[in-house]
């Protein structure tokens, strides 16, 4: 099977079931688990290098407060028809994060080779786990698929239980710094798996920008700060435009010194398998409790 992923989250599911050697092509963002996709050639590019831009011109670029803008991605078709792939997985969730599945099944179209195009477009955390299996099963793994989500199932079901006791703090979650973005789609589920109860985004609901106010009004607990696209390191950088907001230091979260940067692209922003690694992140987050793994500084620190 020749697979060519161009959505990152996609590129995880491959790799979780156990057919990253199958996949051919793959997006510029790609880049989990870091040793399997490293040799995968590319097939998208951007049009600017966010690393260049400031959060606001990043949003002005691709559409603004809309979010209705061109996609920062551009689409390789002589590759992916040098690729030669039986399958491409693709989204039509976001057409500013990644490439869409109508531009997608336009070349496809093109290819005119037999290619199969999935668009996988999860909201809820319930989808997202149940695209292992429409992966799976058209890849020829749907037994392999379903195990796999039965595992990351009881991962999440052990969260809920090791948190059920504890009390619900209540969370803001900060998808994108300028404008405020609150995270909508599957982060307030995870929040809720972890113990805490999500303010101003509820679960599967596809967000819109956000003012200040709304956030000072809810006053959280607890803040977490997990940019779609972001590394840690660079919502660091930009941290002043959280910090420089006036009454910031009044939030309850900032006097109980309750304000998390997380990895957004790792554990939050990308409905792949790793969403329910972010849930046991933030049972550490919001309760110190461990789920997993032990939390490092590389997945959460605070501001």
């Amino acid at each position: 099977m020749r697979i060519v992923s161009l959505l990152p989250a996609a590129t995880d599911i491959v790799a979780e079931l156990g057919l990253a050697t199958d996949l051919v092509g793959r997006t510029h963002e790609c880049d989990w688990p870091p040793r399997a996709v490293r040799s995968v050639p590319v097939v998208t590019g951007a049009d600017f290098s966010p690393d260049d831009l400031s959060s606001r011109e990043i949003s002005d670029a691709v559409g603004g407060a809309a979010h209705s803008g061109s996609s920062l991605y551009t689409l390789d078709t002589e590759k992916l028809a040098a690729l030669e792939p039986d399958v491409v997985l693709t989204q039509d969730l976001c057409e500013v994060c990644a490439v869409s599945y109508e531009r997608v099944s336009r070349a496809v179209r093109v290819l005119d080779t037999g290619t199969r195009v999935l668009s996988l477009e999860p909201r809820t955390l319930d989808d997202v786990l149940d695209c292992l299996v429409t992966v799976g099963d058209l890849l020829g793994v749907r037994e392999r698929a379903a195990q796999c989500r039965a595992d990351l199932r009881r991962r999440l079901e052990r969260v809920s239980r090791l948190t059920s006791d504890r009390p619900r703090r209540r969370v803001v979650a900060i998808e994108w710094l300028d404008p405020l973005w609150p995270a909508g789609h599957w982060v307030p589920e995870q929040i809720s798996h972890a113990g805490g109860r999500a303010l101003l985004a509820a679960p599967g609901e596809h967000t819109k920008p956000m003012t200040w106010e709304a956030v000072r009004a809810a006053d959280p607990d607890v803040l977490l700060v997990l940019p779609c696209g972001f590394p840690p390191e660079r919502t660091l950088r930009e941290r002043e435009l959280l910090t420089a907001l006036p009454g910031w230091q009044e939030l309850s979260a900032v006097r109980a010194g309750k304000v998390w940067v997380l990895d957004g692209p790792a554990y939050f922003n990308r409905p792949g398998p790793r969403v329910i690694r972010g849930v046991e992140v933030l049972a550490h987050v919001l309760h110190g409790v461990r789920a997993g793994e032990t939390v490092t500084a590389a997945e959460a620190r605070l501001l």
